[in-house]
């Protein structure tokens, strides 16, 4: 969603930060240039004005003129200024979950994706929060909504209220409550209708719902891809109802991002989670320091180590983990760390949670590199005998083309995996040498060339990643110790030859 903003904000620092002295028109100019890729973003005007206004007060004094690094003193007060706009440094907003059965309510219009956002809650809830959950639509109008509602129920792995036809919306909240109340349920979530467009008919039944509801929670789910109109959705629905947090949906979509960066501005309610993809699993946090960090080109690692700690078998992440600190890596675990990849969104979903991946982004836009080539490289390695997966060193001419016709790919192909596989295992090994220690020195070395994560700061003007913070990334994520490989079932660092964006062999067509 902030791609475009993010490319155009990343070029005017690139400009400011390969510089050694700044003067007040040089910040004028580049703070013009904000102000245009904002407005071009869909940012509303006064939410525009308001921000370079705050960031003009502080990036033309003498502090930053004079500073060591002046154009790194501007990206940070950007970064600082963006992250009051999207609701400050406070965690992400938790949901009001009070004495059971606690009632939260589904608002929007139709086809913000209400429905699709509630199995998504409903799931986050049972798994990440352990709450039993029912799930309620009130949506007797839509075609089919009812029965939709209860499918994701059976995919959330959650209760659905039995569908009885005929009943108006208020009873069937009545009977969910009842129903919820009786089965020792957490958390109840109804699902109201909603229309094309805001009319006095839909606006007086979600008022008559929260009065015999009396919900703790009033999400309003709106489209990002909207623009602008999900601002005015936002301020309409306000004024009739008690809103406590609004849901972004289609936030992995190509708009571009004025209604994330307007909506707390103009509404003064936190956002509290984006919805990504069709899966019934994406539904993401809002934080607005992470969200703040991708737009400025500079990635969200966390949530990436996140994604992957949610997507890992533990019990085979550690079997990996042991199995590395001896610097061992053989072809059977390059194949595990793709379906790794493939397991928490593909290149695509990945790319935009690292520093300074633009490069790689474009590449997978311009079809240069695409996620056929995960599924294309697990094919060879699956097309290679057990015990060539376990030693590769047998792997000479013949064998290579065996394995090629058996996957119907060129020996090219099948020479790029192993070379992959073989950057990869000498970065393993030298971790079983040094440790994280020795595994950071070589992926820090190779940064200008294929890189490992350590080498993408630079990409920003920021520092790199060193071995400290992956032990704090893995030991955030499980909640623990991180284990010998720093972040459990991505092996190595996290993602071994992650530079410019992408592992070893994704470089090339």
């Amino acid at each position: 969603m902030f791609e475009a903003l993010s490319e155009k904000l990343t070029t005017v620092f690139d400009g400011l930060t390969g510089r050694g002295a700044l003067s007040a028109s040089d910040v004028e100019v580049a703070l013009r240039q904000v102000r245009i890729a904002l407005l071009e973003a869909d940012v509303a005007l006064p939410v525009v004005k308001d921000f370079i206004n705050k960031v003009k007060i502080e990036a033309v004094g003498e502090k930053v003129i004079r500073a060591v690094k002046p154009g790194q003193q501007v990206v940070k007060i950007v970064h600082d200024a963006l992250i009051d706009v999207l609701g400050g440094n406070e965690p992400a907003a938790e949901l009001n979950i009070s004495a059971p059965p606690s009632i939260i309510m589904m608002a929007g219009l139709q086809g913000s994706g209400k429905t699709t956002t509630s199995g998504k809650l409903a799931l986050r809830l049972r798994s990440k929060d352990r709450k039993k959950v029912m799930l309620a639509s009130l949506d007797v109008r839509r075609p089919a909504a009812q029965e939709q509602l209860a499918i994701l129920a059976k995919q959330a792995e959650v209760e659905s209220l039995p569908i009885i036809a005929g009943q108006n919306p208020l009873d069937i909240t009545k009977r969910a409550m009842t129903a919820a109340r009786l089965g020792g349920f957490d958390v109840l979530i109804l699902d109201t209708a909603g229309r094309i467009t805001i009319d006095d008919e839909m606006m007086m039944e979600a008022a008559q719902v929260a009065n015999i509801a009396k919900p703790s929670e009033i999400l309003l789910v709106a489209d990002s891809l909207t623009g602008q109109d999900a601002v005015e959705t936002a301020k309409r629905f306000h004024e009739k109802l008690a809103l406590t947090g609004i849901v972004l949906t289609r936030a992995d979509g190509d708009g571009r991002g004025g209604a994330a960066l307007s909506m707390r501005a103009v509404t003064g309610l936190p956002i509290k989670f984006l919805g990504v993809g069709e899966k019934i699993d994406g539904l993401d946090a809002f934080d607005a320091t992470r969200v703040a960090g991708r737009i400025l080109g500079q990635g969200d690692v966390v949530a990436l180590v996140e994604r992957a700690v949610e997507s890992a078998d533990v019990a085979a992440a550690e079997k990996m983990a042991a199995k590395m600190a001896k610097g061992k890596f053989d072809l059977d675990d390059l194949a595990t760390q793709l379906r790794q990849i493939q397991n928490m969104g593909g290149l695509g979903g990945i790319m935009g949670m690292l520093p300074g991946a633009q490069q790689a982004k474009k590449a997978m836009d311009s079809g240069a590199i695409n996620e056929k080539m995960i599924s294309r490289q697990i094919g060879i390695i699956s097309s290679m005998t057990k015990g060539e997966r376990a030693k590769p060193d047998v792997l000479n001419a013949s064998r290579r083309r065996r394995i090629a016709k058996g996957s119907g790919v060129d020996v090219s192909e099948v020479n790029k995996v192993i070379k992959m596989h073989r950057g990869m295992a000498d970065m393993v090994k030298s971790m079983g040498k040094g440790g994280m220690k020795g595994l950071m020195g070589k992926m820090n070395a190779m940064g200008g060339n294929m890189g490992g994560m350590g080498g993408m700061g630079g990409m920003m003007g920021g520092p790199k990643i060193n071995e400290s913070q992956l032990q704090a990334l893995g030991q955030k994520a499980i909640g623990g110790s991180p284990t010998p490989s720093g972040l459990p079932g991505l092996g190595g660092s996290g993602l071994p030859g992650l530079g410019s964006g992408l592992p070893f062999g994704f470089g090339k067509k």
